[in-house]
């Protein structure tokens, strides 16, 4: 768990990589209404929290750096009795500098005033660029009142803090991969035919709650048949056929930090022939392309990896045809695998930080968490593909940690050969 001397040693870190005279701004995020005045559930900006495990709403952190001292400023939310029956307790201004680690907290609607004055005395201004309408509406609103100023996005810096993960921040992911894992095998010996994918999502999230949670990393997908080649798939109406594979893509969220995992397998308990041949190309795909996660390496030689596999794969089934490298020259397995190998993984669940820097791509570093996820996708009337293949859909993804000799990974517990998924079932 996350405790304030980690949250002030990530303020520091912010503070430090500023200009001098300069002021950064970090709004909470907004709530949204699903209808009327019902509100969906609240989840807090993982910038926000990450800068001060703040979790209320109307919320705005504050961080000045002067030439010779610097501070934090909260400006929350009062507390007010009346509303606090309604809707649960605030921090108020002696909590958070309390207990949260602010210097100074002020009423939130006082804001205006005191910006302006900061803004008086910096000549830099930091803040995350193409925000909620209403956010940047309110900065626009400040720095109109100084045009001389310069502005610099604040996600150079935050962003690049965030992807390197601390050793708190890499036991909550491996915790939130662990709850994931053990949902998942239980997800794999319930499913049978004759079972809606609604049935198979209701059995998962129950395993998520029975943990304690109450997010998602993204909404789940539970994908039977021609289903799992729909990436985003997210209807969960049909009834699962005798014969088809499951794609089953989710992960849960554990204090603010993702998990996000892929297996696909067969829910009657066996893989048919042409089901099994795809498959082991995928698996392949995705062992070869792990042996690419260590320091040193770029991103994208997982990626690269993993096409050439699938190409090959596709030629050696005669879904392909041609010379391997011409195919991936001219991108002939997009249309069976069109999406890239992995994704950091944080906070969010595509976390943040860049793929490239000065348009090469960036070297992994330990502390990095990324996915590693190919896939073969064969919908149904595909041109030139013999319908034998039509409607798989296999994808096989894992939560990866880059280690200082390699990499550890948080999901590898799952079962993913053909022998050990059917094997879950006996």
């Amino acid at each position: 768990m996350l405790i304030q001397q980690e949250f002030a040693q990530r303020r520091k870190q912010l503070i430090d990589k500023m200009r001098s005279n300069s002021i950064a701004i970090v709004f909470a995020a907004p709530r949204y209404f699903r209808n009327g005045n019902t509100a969906f559930p609240y989840r807090q900006s993982s910038n926000f929290y990450y800068l001060t495990g703040f979790e209320e709403p109307k919320a705005v952190a504050v961080f000045v750096k002067g030439a010779t001292s610097s501070e934090y400023i909260l400006f929350n939310r009062p507390r007010d009795s009346v509303k606090e029956q309604w809707f649960g307790l605030r921090a108020g201004q002696k909590k958070a500098v309390e207990e949260y680690g602010a210097d100074r907290a002020y009423v939130i609607n006082e804001i205006d005033t005191h910006m302006l004055q900061l803004f008086n005395d910096v000549q830099h201004i930091y803040y995350i660029f193409n925000c909620a309408p209403q956010v940047n509406f309110q900065i626009n609103k400040w720095i109109d009142a100084f045009p001389k100023k310069q502005i610099i996005n604040l996600e150079t810096i935050l962003h690049e803090m965030r992807l390197i993960k601390s050793p708190a921040e890499i036991q909550l992911l491996k915790h939130a991969a662990q709850i994931t894992s053990r949902a998942y095998l239980k997800i794999m010996q319930q499913c049978k035919p004759e079972m809606y994918e609604y049935e198979l999502l209701a059995k998962l999230l129950h395993e998520f709650y029975l943990h304690g949670i109450q997010a998602m990393s993204f909404p789940p997908i539970v994908a039977s048949g021609a289903n799992g080649c729909i990436l985003h798939y997210e209807t969960h109406g049909k009834q699962i056929d005798d014969g088809d594979l499951v794609l089953l893509d989710s992960g849960c969220e554990y204090k603010y930090y993702a998990a996000d995992i892929t297996r696909t397998f067969p829910a009657n308990g066996k893989f048919s022939e042409q089901q099994a041949l795809l498959y082991n190309v995928v698996l392949l795909a995705q062992q070869k392309a792990i042996e690419q996660i260590k320091p040193g390496n770029s991103w994208h030689q997982a990626q690269e990896v993993a096409v050439r596999i699938i190409t090959e794969g596709l030629c050696n089934l005669g879904i392909l045809t041609g010379n391997v490298d011409d195919l991936i020259a001219q991108e002939a397995y997009k249309p069976f695998y069109m999406h890239k190998v992995s994704h950091w993984l944080g906070m969010d669940a595509h976390d943040v930080g860049a793929y490239k820097i000065n348009d090469e791509w960036r070297k992994l570093q330990p502390g990095m968490v990324l996915t590693v996820e190919p896939g073969i996708y064969i919908a149904k009337g595909m041109q030139n593909v013999d319908e034998k293949w039509w409607g798989i859909g296999i994808r096989i993804e894992d939560d990866l940690l880059v280690t200082a000799d390699g990499h550890e990974n948080f999901t590898g517990d799952v079962p993913k050969s053909i022998e050990d998924i059917e094997n879950v079932r006996l």
